[in-house]
């Protein structure tokens, strides 16, 4: 099992920056790729931002270069700085490890609210 412990989030004004944090414990192995979906109500969950432990990286198209993900693998943490946020970035923001083996693991979620 592997259980994740997710930070930051917030409120922030449309502009703004945020940035969240999300650290994986228990059974963690290479390769594994970390990252974020999001939420928002009445809608289907979208991909925001992966990472692989080797360092690929894929982003949502929604995201422009607004978002940046990184990791420590050290760490078993993955963060992303959100930049430039807009009022419809406002969603639960949930983190995600993915296993080599096929099996996703959640996280709780933590709310980002932009105001306009």
């Amino acid at each position: 099992q592997v259980q994740l412990e997710e930070s930051g989030g917030g409120l922030v004004q449309a502009g703004g920056s945020l940035s969240v944090s999300c650290t994986a414990s228990g059974r963690i192995f290479t390769p594994n790729t970390m990252g974020w979906y999001r939420q928002a109500p009445g809608k289907q969950r979208e991909l925001v931002a992966l990472l692989t432990s080797g360092g690929a990286s894929h982003y949502g198209d929604f995201v422009k270069g607004r978002f940046t993900i990184s990791r420590d693998n050290a760490k078993n943490t993955v963060y992303q700085q959100m930049n430039s946020l807009k009022p419809e970035d406002t969603a639960v923001y949930y983190c995600i490890y993915k296993d080599a083996y096929g099996v996703d693991y959640w996280g709780q979620g933590t709310q980002v609210t932009v105001s306009s």
